[in-house]
């Protein structure tokens, strides 16, 4: 299938991959697809940057005391049961074979237990988060544009969106370049038969949101350069070494 022809299901597929519930054959195709389309990569890329926005905001929760005395309880009547088999099997003389002990079907009794709590925890987690994502999915930006800038080594290093409604860029730093404290990242538009426009003169925050109209993003590609501290005038161009580009792709809304 041609996800690309279907934006609806890349953008469930791209959200059920960052929140972990897309696996085997299916994860594994949906990143062999990121790898080699710059589109479904841009969605896998804009749906992890949503959803770790949304665990730092979440507020830290300390367990109450109840809840590890009950844990130290469980813990100590296990090993309690344990040792009552280990003193029947010691003193009971092995003649024919004999059925589970007591302890035995009381340990497999607490395996189960802990693995149904286990379950009922994960249930209501996934319906914590389900509700997040509902969320997340109603009131998430409207991206028209979408970019993901690589290295000549075609690694990512930089995601960029644009949101028509609030007219803004929106920059998220994807890999592990760091520009020194006396340089600055430029971003430029590439317009076909044009000279490089700049876009803004980026800060080193992990995200970044530039004002910018629809006509300001309306070409082909984008890129980013190296510049002296606080970037060059837009007329002349880039002055410094271009490390990321790629294509502007638009989206349909």
């Amino acid at each position: 299938m041609n996800l690309l022809a279907h934006p609806e299901l890349l953008e469930l597929l791209a959200a059920s991959h960052a929140l972990g519930t897309l696996r085997g054959g299916a994860r594994r195709r949906f990143e062999t697809l990121a790898r080699e389309q710059a589109p479904v990569r841009a969605a896998a890329l804009v749906w992890q940057g949503r959803l770790a926005g949304m665990t730092e905001l979440q507020q830290p929760v300390t367990p109450d005391p109840a809840v590890w005395t009950r844990i130290r309880n469980l813990i100590d009547a296990e090993q309690a049961q344990q040792a009552l088999a280990r003193q029947r099997d010691n003193a009971a003389p092995i003649t024919t074979p004999t059925p589970p002990s007591t302890g035995g079907w009381l340990r497999s009794l607490a395996l189960w237990r802990g693995a149904a709590a286990a379950g009922a925890l994960v249930a209501v987690l996934a319906v914590g988060v389900g509700l997040n994502l509902r969320e997340q999915l109603i009131n998430a930006p409207a991206v028209r544009y979408v970019a993901v800038l690589s290295d000549d080594k075609a690694a990512a290093s930089m995601l960029v969106t644009f949101d028509p409604k609030k007219k803004q860029l929106v920059l998220q730093r994807v890999g592990n370049f760091r520009e020194g404290t006396d340089k600055s990242l430029q971003l430029w538009a590439l317009p076909p038969g044009g000279a490089p426009r700049s876009l803004g003169v980026l800060d080193n925050a992990p995200a970044l949101r530039l004002a910018a109209s629809e006509s300001d993003v309306r070409v082909p590609a984008l890129a980013i350069s190296l510049e002296p501290k606080g970037g060059v005038p837009s007329a002349g161009g880039p002055t410094g070494p271009v490390l990321f580009h790629g294509p502007l792709i638009e989206k349909t809304l």
